[in-house]
This record gives structure tokens, C-alpha cells and sequence, in this order.
């Protein structure tokens, strides 16, 4: 039974993880992308504005995108090998080579 929820909540954290991922770039729900707190305080301490303006480009947002879209990759490969990633949880010994 703990093996089943590992698996969900491992599914789940993929699922949500790569859905905020996907959207946190592009949209101003989450706030803007190129401003929030604490990439204004790491880019005051390094003394960089120009770390502000990397992370705000298109190509990080891209990035960041990709990662998430890799999540919900992820997600689904479990969820559809959902059985063996349980069985591969109880018994681990069992599929190691000799």
C-alpha cells in the first residue's frame, strides 16, 4: 500500500510541478517572471543587473518551459507504468542482475 501512494504522490508532484512550470514564465498570475524578490535580491548582491535580464530573456523562459513540459513527460510514463513502478518498489532485489 505505501508503495501504490509513493508512486501517486510522486505522480502528482510531477503533474503539478511541470504544470506551474510551463505557465510560471509566460503568465502574470504567478506574478512577472523578470521581477519577483529573489531574483532582485541575488542580482543586488551579486552586483549584476545583467543576471536580471538573463533569467527575464525568452530562452530561460524556454528552458524553465521545457523542464516542465520534461515533467509531465514524466508524469505520464508513470502513470502509465504505474504497476511496475510499484512492483519495482516492493521487491528491489529482485530485478538487480547477478
Amino acid at each position: 500500500m505505501v508503495e501504490r501512494l509513493t508512486v501517486i504522490f510522486f505522480i502528482a508532484l510531477c503533474l503539478l510541478l511541470g504544470f506551474y512550470l510551463i505557465l510560471a514564465p509566460w503568465d502574470a498570475i504567478f506574478g512577472p517572471w523578470g521581477e519577483n524578490y529573489l531574483l532582485v535580491f541575488i542580482a543586488d548582491k551579486a552586483g549584476s543587473p545583467l543576471i536580471r535580464t538573463a533569467v527575464a530573456s525568452n530562452w530561460v523562459r524556454g528552458g524553465v518551459t521545457g523542464l516542465g513540459v520534461l515533467n509531465m513527460v514524466i508524469a505520464f510514463w508513470e502513470m502509465a507504468n504505474f504497476n511496475k513502478s510499484v512492483q519495482l518498489l516492493q521487491n528491489p532485489n529482485e530485478n538487480q542482475p547477478k
